[in-house]
């Protein structure tokens, strides 16, 4: 029997499946809190598509996704697409966005000039709203001829955030080999660095910033 979206069963395994392999470890509801605003265009950690598969009792399942990070490792968006074989056999389009957004708009996705895909929310958590529809052929084969995929949500002010993702690399992903575990421990020590070194750079800038504003308030009074 086909389903549009996920069973609630099917669910439960694909929350456990993005919960091993989504590089969401170090993110919390108190960092996203105190991640910059929609508006301010967050500067992403540097990352790319990849593959990675579990069994979980009688099912496969694999996972192709695409995680972007800001420096404040606040989640900007990532894309899965679940495929599901086995007892259950199942493919789905996941989007999943910051929390904050208007519920029944959706998330649509839309590849290059092509028309808009519209996925429904499913589920948020206090840092993270999941939206999904059935993954078709049609679709995968869009993705992997198109050169970006726009993701957009609307946020709790009822604004349009678009936010682009790459497709490069994505067909080698999602039709090659999954991912080993010590390449995802590499993967996830060299977007810790990534971060780690993003956040310094920023508290410098910061500091140059009002050591500057200190400086030019006392050649002021001087004067």
């Amino acid at each position: 029997m086909t389903h549009r979206l996920l069973t609630a069963s099917t669910s439960t395994i694909a929350a456990g499946m993005l919960a091993m392999v989504s590089l969401v470890a170090g993110l919390s509801a108190a960092e996203a809190q105190n991640a910059a605003p929609d508006n301010q265009a967050p500067q992403a950690a540097p990352t790319e598509w990849f593959k990675v598969c579990s069994t979980q009792g009688e099912n496969e399942i694999c996972n192709t996704q695409y995680t972007l990070f800001a420096d404040t490792r606040q989640l900007i968006t990532a894309v899965n697409l679940i495929s599901v074989k086995g007892k259950v056999n199942q493919k789905v389009i996941q989007a999943v966005v910051p929390s904050g957004r208007v519920i029944p708009a959706g998330v649509q996705i839309k590849i290059d000039n092509g028309q808009p895909v519209t996925l429904n929310y499913s589920v948020c958590f206090p840092n993270r709203c999941i939206a999904e529809a059935e993954l078709s052929d049609t679709l995968v084969s869009s993705m992997k001829k198109g050169s970006q995929m726009v993701v957009t949500s609307i946020n709790f002010q009822r604004q349009a955030n678009p936010i682009p993702v790459t497709l490069s690399g994505f067909t080698d992903a999602y039709d090659g080999p999954p991912k080993a575990q010590p390449e995802l421990a590499q993967r996830q020590k060299e977007l810790n660095e990534a971060l780690k070194k993003q956040a310094e750079e920023r508290r410098k800038k910061f500091e140059d910033a009002q050591n500057a504003a200190k400086q030019s308030a006392g050649d002021t009074k001087a004067q």
